[in-house]
């Protein structure tokens, strides 16, 4: 067993204390202990504030783009080490654990791809210059320039590495050092990969730090230069949005939270037809890839009434097929959830929704994983359960259960539907199925506000379409209501986080210069 350190200050350090301890959890064998008891949080802001947000700043957009290229390329190096870590600590069969680990090597190669289209200055012009009185002299002119503090990212326990990388990219290239704090549960990926990138000397000094462990009281130090970006439940995303950090000072925060996402059947779909099958497919994937713990993972299924029979056969006869267990192990296709306490969330979970809805297929209670010791792992099945008259204000608008579990319910109309799907008080995405261009325009166009992304699934792109739960750098990955409110990645979108707007005003050819336009 080993133990974890903290990267701050420009070293490794190691916390006092009672320590957490990390836990394979299909077997329960404890892997590492941490702690930061004792660290000195505001020496390490103050060493990224002063360290690395200068050097970072010094460097032109080209410049971060080839850090984070080196990055990728530091972290793809030892790709085959991260997978088995993922798969010990995680539970993540190697198939979970290359999403999570190829998206954060691909999330750095794409903000490094990123940032020729930004150029070799140092600012962002937003927008077009407009002339503010007579004279074709005095202009006004938007520009982005990188906030002075640090940016503190706290990381759920479900994506240790894609988590680490797509909120690092965005703020490195947008020139703002980091702290990352991921969760300690599963912190051993997102450790290795620290010592991988400080390894390869592939950043300026305090860029990067890391917290492996508890935060202790560094949010309470932020001010009104520096960030917190939040991946969680919405609860700890209140206490943190309460703290006096933000309150009193203007911390910018971003919080990405819970989502009940959606898939919507069209009811001009066919069973056979290359959209159910792309449908049944995206369904079943987002339900047990990282055994349904995904903040993008489908927990509502929408279906027309007259399908809904043929649909739950569909869907179970896949999901029957799933094989729980050690991920290690031949054959296994679903790990176990992530912890003990997931576990009992999960089971408690399932027995909340079926005060709505009846379940088809699964259990609300532990099960044994093959090849994993008896009686040891976090183990549950794949459940779908159908709810035979949906209303807003049930449990399945109400609660989302962080696993492999969704619930199939019927529509009548377009109209009743999208009251349905936006029962779920705001969510990250929700796919849509059809081919029937006015169905299409009033779901898409009705269920819009309420979503940070929508995907549409069409017979022309059935062979080439993305899934759902893939979020992508090159869009927007956050949304409204239950889903935080937050916005992360979408290009240069995301780097606004980091950077500061702001308005000048005077002499055109001047403004041009500073924006870096002339």
């Amino acid at each position: 067993m080993i133990e974890l350190g903290s990267y701050v200050g420009g070293k490794w350090v190691r916390g006092k204390g009672k320590a957490a301890t990390l836990v394979n959890p299909a077997t329960e064998e404890a892997l590492a202990t941490t702690s930061t008891e004792g660290l000195d949080f505001a020496g390490a802001l103050a060493f990224a504030r002063e360290k690395g947000g200068p050097a970072l700043r010094a460097m032109t957009f080209t410049q971060r783009g080839e850090m984070l290229r080196a990055m990728s390329k530091a972290i793809h190096g030892k790709r085959d080490e991260l997978l088995s870590m993922a798969q010990a600590n995680g539970g993540n069969t190697r198939g979970d654990a290359k999403f999570d680990v190829d998206g954060a090597i691909g999330t750095l190669a794409a903000y490094a791809d990123l940032a020729p289209e930004l150029g070799d200055g140092h600012v962002l012009p937003d927008g077009d210059a407009v002339q503010l009185g007579r004279s074709a002299r005095l202009f006004g002119q938007h520009v982005w320039t990188p906030r002075e503090g640090v940016a503190v990212h706290v990381n759920a326990f479900n994506f240790p590495a894609w988590g680490l990388a797509e909120k690092a990219a965005t703020a490195l290239l947008a020139g703002m050092p980091v702290v990352s704090k991921p969760a300690t549960s599963t912190a051993l990926v997102t450790h290795r990969m620290t010592e991988i990138l400080v390894e390869a000397s592939a950043m300026p000094e305090g860029a990067l730090s890391l917290v492996c462990g508890s935060a202790g009281d560094m949010l309470d130090l932020l001010g009104g230069q520096d960030v917190i970006a939040f991946t969680g439940s919405s609860v700890t995303a209140a206490t943190l949005r309460a703290g006096p950090s933000v309150v009193t000072r203007a911390t910018k925060i971003n919080v990405e939270a819970d989502s009940l996402n959606g898939a919507v059947l069209g009811p001009d779909v066919e069973t056979g037809s290359d959209v159910m099958n792309l449908f049944v497919g995206d369904v079943v994937r987002e339900m047990t890839q990282k055994t349904g713990q995904k903040c993008t993972a489908i927990r509502r299924i929408y279906v027309p009434r007259a399908q809904v029979a043929a649909v739950l056969e569909l869907l179970s006869e896949r999901l029957a097929a799933v094989k729980v267990g050690d991920p290690t192990q031949e054959g296994v296709t679903m790990g176990p959830v992530a912890t003990a306490q997931q576990l009992r969330d999960v089971c408690a979970g399932i027995e909340k929704l079926t005060s709505a809805a009846k379940i088809v297929l699964g259990s609300s209670s532990r099960v044994e994983g093959l090849g994993a010791p008896a009686g040891k792992g976090y183990f549950v099945t794949p459940t779908l359960l159908h709810a035979a008259e949906p209303r807003s204000g049930d449990a399945v608008h109400e609660h989302e259960v962080f696993g492999p579990v969704a619930t199939v319910m019927p529509y009548d109309d377009v109209a009743s539907l999208v009251r349905l799907v936006a029962a779920g008080g705001g969510g990250l995405v929700t796919s849509v199925y059809s081919d029937d261009k006015d169905f299409l325009r009033g779901v898409v166009l009705g269920i819009g506000p309420h979503h940070g992304r929508v995907m549409i699934g069409s017979s022309k792109v059935a062979g080439q379409s993305l899934p759902p739960g893939m979020a992508l750098p090159q869009l927007l990955h956050g949304g409204p209501g239950r889903a935080g409110g937050g916005e992360e990645l979408g290009g240069r979108r995301g780097m606004a986080l980091y950077m500061q707007r702001t308005a000048l005003q005077g002499d055109r050819a001047l403004l041009e210069m500073l924006a870096g336009r002339k």
